[in-house]
C-alpha cells in the first residue's frame, strides 16, 4: 500500500520504523519543520525526520496544510495516510487525499481521553487499564470510527513516560496490521460506543505539587507529568523538579538505626523529614518518599545526598 506517514515526537519513531519494516510503500513522511532545541536553541530536525533520512525515505517539513501541500500530497498518488502525533490539524480538502483517508494511531482507549495527552490523563485519573486505538480521522476531535483496540494495565506507579515508551511500540504493531488489514479489505471501521472523556495538553502551572491532596493524588500528579512538562514545587521562593515519589517503607526512623518511627501521618503537608535513609515529604493524607529532585541552578540529584546537605537550614517545607 503506498502511504504518507505523518509525525513528529520520538513516540511516533517506532511506527514508522515498523512501516517500513512491513514492507509499506512509504511515498514520503509528513513532519513539522526543525524547532530550536537546547539553551542555544539551535533548530534540530525532528525525531521522526531524522528517523526519516535514515530510512532514505523522502520528507516533507510543514507545520500547516497550506494548497501547496495539499497539492503536492494529491501528486503523491496516496493509497492511505498513518498519522502519529504529528502535531497539527488535518483540513477537510487534506483528509480526503489519500483513497482510504487518514488512519490515526493514538494513545487511548476511545472514546477516553480525546486530545492531546491522553496518557497523562490516564495515569492522573488513575486508570486501571490504558491502550492504543487506531481510527477513521475526521472533522471532529479524535471522534472518527475506530479500526482497532490494544490495551495494557496501567500500574500506579507508571509514568507517563514509561506508558508511552511501552505504547509507542504496541501500539505501532496495531498500526501495521490495521493498514494491512485495511489493504487486503479484511476490517472495517466502527463507530465510537461509550461516554468520551477529554484530554487537553498539561501545562507547567498542571505540574505544580499541591502538599494539601491525599498522597495518592500527589503521586499521580508527579507520574502523570513525568518526564513533562516536569513536577515541581518551591522551597523558600526557588522551584525544585520533584521526580516520582512512593509510599514510606517500614524503616523510616529518625536516625540511621535508631530513634522513633516516624508516623507516615505525622507530618505537615510539604514538610521534609529525614528519616533512616528515606526523605519524607507529608501530604494532606500520609507522607510519601522522595526519590530525585532537582534544586533551582543543579542538575538531578539523589533526594537523600540533598537533604542531608540542607538540613544545616534547619526546618525544610515545600510551598
Amino acid at each position: 500500500m503506498r502511504i504518507l506517514f505523518a509525525g513528529t515526537p520520538e513516540v511516533a519513531v517506532p511506527s514508522l520504523r515498523a512501516l517500513v519494516e512491513a514492507g509499506s510503500d512509504v511515498a514520503a513522511v509528513l513532519t513539522r519543520v526543525d524547532a530550536p532545541v537546547g539553551r542555544r536553541k539551535v533548530l534540530t530536525p525532528s525525531p521522526v525526520a531524522a528517523a526519516a533520512e535514515e530510512l532514505g525515505l523522502p520528507v516533507v517539513k510543514a507545520n500547516r496544510f497550506t494548497p501547496e501541500l495539499i497539492d503536492h500530497l494529491r501528486s503523491l498518488e496516496l493509497e492511505a495516510a498513518a498519522i502519529v502525533a504529528y502535531g497539527g490539524i488535518v483540513p477537510p480538502a487534506g483528509l480526503s487525499v489519500p483513497k482510504h483517508g487518514w488512519i490515526n494511531l493514538h494513545f487511548s482507549v476511545l472514546p477516553a481521553w480525546r486530545g492531546a495527552a491522553p496518557v497523562q490523563h490516564a495515569v492522573l485519573a488513575g486508570d486501571d487499564i490504558t491502550g492504543a486505538t487506531t481510527f477513521l480521522l475526521e472533522e471532529g476531535l479524535d471522534t472518527g470510527p475506530v479500526f482497532g483496540v490494544m490495551t495494557e494495565t496501567l500500574e500506579p506507579s507508571a509514568t507517563s513516560g514509561e506508558v508511552l515508551g511501552r505504547l509507542a511500540h504496541s501500539g505501532a504493531v496495531l498500526l501495521v496490521q490495521t493498514l494491512s488489514g485495511l489493504e487486503a479489505g479484511r476490517i472495517t471501521a466502527t463507530p465510537q460506543a461509550g461516554d468520551p472523556s477529554f484530554a487537553p495538553k498539561l501545562t507547567i502551572d498542571d505540574a505544580r505539587i499541591d502538599w494539601s491532596q491525599p498522597a495518592v493524588a500527589v503521586r499521580r500528579r508527579i507520574n502523570a507529568v513525568t518526564p513533562e512538562p516536569g513536577a515541581w514545587t518551591t522551597l523558600d521562593g526557588q522551584r525544585v523538579k520533584i521526580g516520582p515519589v512512593g509510599p514510606v517503607g517500614p524503616a523510616a526512623t529518625e536516625a540511621d538505626g535508631a530513634g522513633p518511627v516516624v508516623s507516615a501521618a505525622s507530618l505537615a503537608p510539604g514538610a521534609l523529614r529525614v528519616a533512616g535513609r528515606q526523605v519524607l515529604v507529608g501530604t494532606g493524607s500520609d507522607a510519601v518518599v522522595l526519590g530525585d529532585l532537582q534544586p533551582a541552578g543543579k542538575k538531578m540529584m539523589n533526594a537523600l545526598d540533598w537533604a542531608r546537605g540542607a538540613a544545616a537550614r534547619g526546618e525544610l517545607v515545600f510551598q
